[in-house]
């Protein structure tokens, strides 16, 4: 059984990122799980790694059981869970403390994760299939958020290059620091010229 059960569902899009410093939950997946969000504890300290270049806080922490092995070889421990309100396409982010817990030996280039059990060593593993398949979601869902916050700062953009409805197609506006003149000096009801009050005297 690769996929491990947390509380009483079985998740099936994990990631066992040992390079974390921390588990994650997503508040989606609690509330599918039957999980009351009252039952997360308080916690105002906020985390990096997840939104590049930004902080994220954690609507609260939660302890929840988490099992690994099948019917017949199982571990269960408890890991300590920061729960997000950001949406992903994992259920949950197993972090360094679940490899320590678990005393987990992860070899990536079988995709395997061994685990020692009660009856023995417990072998979990996944597809290379659907390693790809997670993986080109998550491209798929980074590059959405990436395109939808370039989409926002483009119409903002826009919204101020938007020109004044009131102001009449080719009107003309003097810059700073000019001023007008009379093409003929000698009318007083000639053509006027804006010149700039910057330029020297020759």
């Amino acid at each position: 059984m690769a996929d491990p059960i947390i509380g009483p569902k079985r998740l099936t899009k994990v990631l066992m990122n040992g390079g974390s410093g921390l588990s994650i939950m997503y508040a989606k997946k609690l509330d599918k799980m039957g999980v009351d969000r009252t039952c997360l504890c308080p916690t105002r300290a906020p985390f990096h790694g997840i939104m590049p270049g930004k902080q994220a806080m954690p609507l609260g922490q939660i302890n929840l059981p988490i099992a690994f092995g099948d019917q017949f070889d199982y571990r269960t421990e408890t890991l300590s869970f920061k729960v997000v309100g950001f949406l992903k396409t994992f259920h949950s982010i197993l972090g360094h403390p679940c490899y320590a817990k678990f005393m987990a030996v992860p070899n990536y280039t079988y995709l395997k994760l061994k685990i020692s059990g009660p009856r023995g060593v417990i072998t979990l593993g996944t597809s290379f299939q659907r390693a790809y398949e997670c993986e080109v979601e998550c491209c798929g869902h980074a590059a959405a958020i990436v395109a939808s916050r370039e989409l926002a700062a483009h119409k903002k953009e826009v919204t101020k290059e938007v020109p004044n409805a009131k102001k009449l197609v080719g009107s003309f506006e003097s810059a700073k620091g000019s001023k007008e003149d009379l093409v003929d000096p000698r009318s007083t009801k000639g053509k006027t010229v804006c010149i700039g009050t910057t330029l020297s005297s020759k």
